[in-house]
């Protein structure tokens, strides 16, 4: 893409997704009490977060639904590249929608580039990368310098990037934790689902953090 087309994209974003005063913060708070207390109080900001989704119906999408709630309620607007183009809006809660920049592709390598024009940015306090359900040889195909360019651009902005996918691959991530949920259709449907959630941590480099042991956190 060209620079002058980059620059006019830049402006159209600011200008569809105008970011609301908020006070300075490191984190930006998940709304989940289990992942909000892994972090800190939420997902670091200027850092990567890598969620891992082991298995179908880890929880992952659920994870999207609860941080596009959250972003609704505090009046923010948030970033979700779908690297598989599987994303479905109607899902969303009612007026989740208007406070989400959904960006589709096809192949992680677009995902990929989509990331760091959005770190460039900087205008979005939270940016989820889902690779969830990209082909692992295809994922395998993304050189660790590119995520290090990622997190090298990240580390300039007041954002908190998050990446999902189904098993751990970026080392430059500051934060992984795994998603321990096996879930069915009926329990995707209770309303409490969310709250539910469960995550471990399986590393952690934060400089809050007291301990690097393993520990699990439950809602």
């Amino acid at each position: 893409m060209a620079s002058g087309a980059i620059v006019d994209l830049r402006k159209l974003l600011a200008e569809r997704f105008p970011q609301r005063p908020v006070p300075a913060t490191t984190l930006f708070r998940s709304g989940l009490a289990a992942l909000d207390q892994i972090g800190g109080g939420g997902l670091p900001k200027s850092a990567i977060t890598e969620a891992i989704s082991p298995h179908v119906s880890a929880g992952s999408a659920l994870l999207v639904h609860a941080l596009l709630a959250t972003a609704r309620e505090s009046d923010q607007f948030i970033a979700l590249i779908d690297g598989c183009d599987s994303f479905d809006p109607q899902s969303a809660a009612t007026g989740c929608l208007p406070h989400l920049l959904w960006v589709r592709c096809r192949k992680a390598f677009e995902a990929i580039k989509a990331a760091d024009l959005l770190l460039r940015d900087g205008n979005f306090p939270l940016v989820i990368v889902d690779l969830v359900l990209n082909a692992p040889e295809e994922l395998r195909k993304i050189p660790q310098t590119s995520w290090y360019r990622l997190q090298r651009l990240v580390e300039a902005a007041p954002t908190a990037c998050l990446v999902m996918s189904r098993h751990s691959m970026v080392s430059s991530a500051q934060l992984k934790i795994v998603l321990e949920n096996r879930w069915n259709l009926g329990t995707l449907e209770d309303e409490s689902a969310i709250a539910q959630l469960r995550f471990h941590v399986q590393r952690s480099h934060l400089k809050s953090e007291v301990t690097s042991q393993r520990s699990e956190v439950r809602s």
